[in-house]
């Protein structure tokens, strides 16, 4: 049986993700307190359900504490369980919390919305580093609805690389695990040729490849996670987010993220690739 448990912060897009796993096939439970995640696993095993994604945050009140124990638990028993976490800055929440208007699960009448969200993220910071963690703050619903079946449909028994460009104007991810500064780099914003296309386009490409300190930036990141990356297998990682920043997230880090992918690929190595400011 497959698990895939959902958490983080709300208003972080948990209902979008539960949404995609069910209809990619998933039996989906929502609000589950975490005290019964082994019954309700065990019970849905017996009842023949193979692939179940279960959401467990906050709402559950002071059983969350509980959470990575029994998350411990579950895979001492063999369970293939997987936690993605979803998380975004917090003025980001806020926008969101006012525009539909809903309630945060820890608000009264003595806490702002600000506390409120500080509060649920210290709650939940020793569950975030248990699994595959997502910033959504600049995310819309369909690039967050692909990255989730991206989750879904790597192996589960191998480490995923993923190459992720952003503009650092828009502040960095939260969910990286390495962040790379490339704005060192000649930037093809400034030529009017290069400047409406991407680090995906063959000019910017051939613009980036013609300068020595690019290439050989490029070969120094390639070294330190071919460097490194067994040392996280023998971690049992599944996931490592190697982030590349340059300014506008539009040329240099997309270049830099494509490039690595490929090259990791080529190299029998499960890796993936994502473009936030492209999205």
């Amino acid at each position: 049986m497959q698990v895939i448990l959902i958490s983080g912060l709300s208003g972080s897009g948990k209902s979008i993700a539960l949404n995609v796993l069910e209809d990619s096939g998933f039996y989906c439970v929502d609000n589950l307190p975490a005290q019964l995640l082994p019954n309700i696993t065990g019970f849905l095993d017996q009842a023949g359900h193979t692939r179940i994604a279960i959401s467990v945050d906050v709402r559950s009140g002071d059983q969350i504490s509980q959470l990575p124990d029994i998350i411990e638990h579950l895979k001492a028993q063999g369970l293939d369980l997987r936690l993605l976490f979803l998380e975004a800055k917090t003025d980001t929440l806020v926008k969101r919390f006012s525009e539909t208007r809903r309630r945060h699960p820890l608000s009264n009448d003595r806490l702002t919305l600000k506390e409120c969200i500080q509060i649920e993220r210290d709650l939940l910071e020793p569950i975030s580093a248990l699994g595959h963690r997502i910033d959504t703050s600049d995310l819309n619903a369909n690039s967050l609805r692909t990255w989730i079946k991206d989750f879904v449909g790597f192996d589960r028994s191998r480490l995923t690389l993923l190459f992720q460009s952003f503009g650092f104007k828009h502040g960095i991810p939260l969910d990286a695990d390495f962040v790379f500064d490339v704005r060192c780099l000649p930037n093809p914003h400034y030529d009017p040729l290069l400047r409406p296309l991407n680090g995906k386009d063959a000019a910017v490409a051939a613009f980036l490849e013609s300068d020595a300190s690019v290439r050989k930036m490029l070969g120094d990141i390639r070294h330190f996670v071919e460097d490194w990356l067994p040392c996280f297998i023998r971690d049992n990682r599944n996931y490592l987010t190697v982030a590349l920043g340059c300014t506008g997230g539009q040329h240099r880090s997309v270049y830099f993220a494509e490039k690595l992918t490929a090259h990791f690929r080529t190299e029998g190595q499960q890796a993936m690739v994502r473009h936030r400011e492209l999205s």
